[in-house]
């Protein structure tokens, strides 16, 4: 059983997708609206602020589509309880629940995110841990500031088979990812959601729709402007400056290569020199030494770390460029209607 990963979501998180050409066994997702809902209710009673809330996914496999249909939230817990059992309580969950009849197959998680800030390390090595035990896992993204806008966010990941053998080698060497062929953009692969209801459910949303008022009905023309662009810009900001240190170590590592490489170069023409010079007054030539032991090259920097940062980044701009078009499209459309009138 994985064990929660603290880190820090069909909707508008800007990842880049490989869905239709997905290699994995799940091409599809089928979230009962009980999931989504349960989900906004956590984040809502546990998350506000900077908190982020996480809990397991329940369901069951139907071919090549996960169907989710229940979930359960992690306690939040401080320090005091650090004797506190996740494993354990995941098992006590799950087995509550078959007591009541009810899908208790474990089939990933979910964790919210402000600003589509969830490209992390410990995001990676978690959803490693649920999809190297359960090879159907998935990891459903909420992002609460944007739904609050009137969109639904709500985005489910895996990795790629590509990431999962370079998980499972260890290898984060240059050497190791190049070898992989592996680009942030070929990290995560998103997996298509379909939302569903039972018809009474419908039957209650058709009438809700019809008694909301108008000017409910009308709140996504709202010309204003949120700090979401401004937040999501000071993110982007501090994700490039991150992307310029990791340059700087590789950079840094790469003239100590060169460096290394040139003295080892010099001291193999000195020792052959002096083996020339041994040979012509008739002594014996200098031992055998073990090169790679006097010039131990410098351990280079890890790269899925700079990789991660590169996803991120393309994250933020997907999410800057869609924020973006939408309120341009307000802007244009308010500009066209006064010019009419």
């Amino acid at each position: 059983m994985a064990s929660r990963k603290e880190t820090g979501s069909s909707s508008n998180t800007g990842m880049s997708s490989t869905s239709g050409t997905l290699d994995s066994p799940v091409k599809q997702i089928q979230i009962e609206g009980l999931v989504v809902l349960k989900i906004i209710k956590h984040y809502q009673e546990e998350g506000q602020g900077s908190e982020v809330v996480q809990g397991v996914l329940l369901g069951l496999v139907v071919d090549d589509r996960l169907e989710i249909t229940n979930c359960f939230p992690f306690p939040q817990h401080t320090e005091d309880d650090a004797d506190f059992d996740e494993v354990q309580y995941q098992m006590e969950m799950m087995r509550s629940l078959r007591h009541v009849n009810i899908d208790h197959l474990h089939v990933g998680w979910y964790q919210s995110t402000l600003y589509g800030s969830f490209v992390s390390r410990a995001l990676l090595d978690s959803q490693f841990s649920y999809q190297h035990a359960i090879e159907e896992s998935v990891v459903l993204i909420y992002d609460p500031i944007k739904t609050s806008q009137g969109s639904l966010s709500l985005k489910a990941y895996r990795l790629t088979p590509k990431l999962m053998e370079i998980c499972k080698e260890k290898d984060f060497t240059p050497e190791g990812l190049k070898k992989a062929n592996i680009g942030f953009e070929h990290m995560f692969e998103e997996v298509p959601i379909v939302i569903k209801n039972s018809h009474l459910i419908n039957v209650l949303m058709w009438e809700l729709e019809d008694k909301s008022t108008v000017s409910d009905k009308h709140e996504l023309l709202n010309l204003s402007s949120s700090n979401h662009l401004e937040k999501s810009l000071q993110l982007l900001m501090d994700r490039v400056d991150d992307m310029s240190q990791e340059i700087v170590k590789y950079n840094t590592y790469s003239r100590n290569l060169s460096k290394q490489q040139q003295q080892k170069h010099q001291y193999l023409q000195r020792r052959q020199q002096e083996n020339a010079q041994r040979q012509t007054r008739g002594e014996a030539s200098l031992p055998e030494e073990d090169i790679t032991k006097m010039f131990k090259p410098p351990q280079p920097p890890p790269r899925m770390d700079t990789l991660l940062i590169a996803g991120q980044i393309n994250n933020y701009c997907q999410n800057v460029k869609e924020f973006t078009s939408q309120n341009l499209g307000k802007l244009f459309m308010a500009e066209a209607l006064q010019g009419h009138n």
